[in-house]
């Protein structure tokens, strides 16, 4: 799926505050490897249906067996093998008899207890490699788990492996064993690279199981449509505490929405809902929502915080005609695209704000190969757009009670007129501060 930097950050996927991105609260990664790949995934979500399923079939699998997981390997097992294979080990003997394992142990002191510190914890590692591989493994698997799995098992057939697969924990390692193993492990540390880069998808995909589990997320139907579909109920954004739910419908012959309402009405935390749930539909994880139905998107563009650039001297209104120059040059392929924009051109005055918003809806609502979510403050312009017959009109109602609002969340038929900016000015005093100075 095409999707920028821009509608990553603009959807609350990634953010320069870790703790408030999605990423950072469905990261249940237990290594840092892990995360690193889930970090990864994150930016490569899918535009074809049959990567969306099996994915979702991979996570269903792992959730079917969060309660088993073995603890086996940690994030200490995982940064001693990379050290290991980094450290400066002097020539371990090989083989390793009596008299070379006490002449090593006896004069490379440092070395020998690196060795046998790493191999008690390389040990770990593919015992637990084996764990997964017996929990994991069945022969109904489809890809791309099954195709992990067995590769899996092909880098454990190796005797030696095998054979320290199956020792009892109650095993104590000698210096020969550590110094024979020590050995044989530097040789192959490439099938250890594999094992441990195989371990990091396993532990990202764990991450997107329990993060779909915990957050009560379900699987959305998704299906390889020509035109585009969206239908959703109860949709949420999944990062508020209380979130209300959403129930839309888009569609080939309704596939424009536009969005007025009041500001601090949830128009631009709706209009991120549906963009972030799309994308998690498209990395196969589950969605925030009880039901949702979708095409499979070829990507998502967003127009939601735009900022001016004042070394470059590119105002913020010129940035906003960039965006929609991007805009109109990725949908006019052919292509299924949901595009998500919000409050568009701020940066100029009303009369001209409306006549450009007027003449950006009446081009992209020709475009029935994407859908549209497009909010605007500018209600006026909603009367002579709704002779189109695709584009469809919800607002945010707003009830104000002497100096009190009460936003209710819902989603409505209609446009709203709402002009709220001078009630809340007032309601903050800030009209009592003026009339002070």
């Amino acid at each position: 799926m095409d999707i920028d930097q821009a509608t990553l950050y603009d959807l609350g996927v990634f953010s320069r505050h870790d703790h408030d991105s999605l990423l950072h609260r469905l990261d249940f990664a237990r290594t840092s490897g892990g995360r690193e790949v889930l970090t990864r995934l994150f930016q490569q979500p899918f535009d074809n249906e049959l990567q969306i399923k099996n994915t979702q079939n991979v996570i269903k699998k792992f959730i079917q067996h969060l309660a088993q997981f073995p603890e086996t390997i940690t994030n200490g097992t995982m940064m001693v093998l990379d050290k290991y294979y980094e450290s400066p080990v002097g020539s371990i003997p090989h083989p390793s008899g009596t008299v070379n394992s006490f002449f090593y142990k006896l004069l490379n002191r440092g070395d020998y207890n690196t060795v046998k510190y790493s191999v008690k914890h390389i040990v770990t590692f593919l015992q637990g490699m084996q764990e997964l591989l017996d929990l994991l493994f069945d022969e109904h698997l489809i890809k791309p788990l099954a195709d992990l799995l067995i590769e899996v098992r092909l880098q454990l057939e190796k005797p030696l492996f095998q054979r320290i697969i199956h020792l009892s924990a109650e095993y104590t390692f000698t210096t020969r064993n550590n110094i024979e193993w020590g050995h044989f492990f530097y040789q192959h540390k490439n099938s250890i690279h594999i094992l441990e880069n195989l371990f990091y998808k396993i532990d990202a995909w764990y991450s997107m199981a329990k993060a779909t589990k915990m957050l009560e997320l379900h699987f959305p139907e998704v299906t390889k449509n020509t035109v585009p579909l969206l239908i959703a109920e109860n949709l949420y954004h999944p990062l508020l505490e209380q979130p209300v739910g959403y129930s839309f419908s888009l569609s080939e012959k309704e596939n424009f929405l536009f969005l007025t309402g009041a500001n601090m009405a949830g128009k631009s935390t709706f209009i991120r809902a549906i963009g972030l749930s799309v994308y998690l539909a498209s990395l196969g994880m589950g969605v925030p929502a009880d039901k949702m139905h979708m095409s499979c998107f070829d990507g998502i563009l967003s127009n939601i915080d735009i900022s001016d650039n004042t070394l470059k001297g590119e105002s913020y209104f010129f940035n906003e005609v960039q965006r929609i120059k991007t805009t109109v040059s990725k949908i006019n392929k052919g292509k299924k695209w949901l595009i998500l924009i919000d409050e568009l051109f701020k940066g100029t005055n009303i009369q001209d704000a409306m006549k450009c918003s007027t003449a950006v809806i009446e081009g992209l609502r020709k475009v029935t190969t994407s859908l549209f979510v497009l909010s605007t403050h500018l209600y006026e312009i909603g009367e002579g757009l709704q002779k189109y017959s695709n584009l469809q009109f919800r607002y945010f109602e707003t009830e104000a009670v002497g100096d009190s609002l009460i936003f209710s969340y819902q989603l409505k038929d209609g446009i709203s007129n709402d002009r709220l900016g001078y009630l809340i000015l007032r309601r903050e005093k800030v009209v009592d501060m003026l009339n002070s100075l």
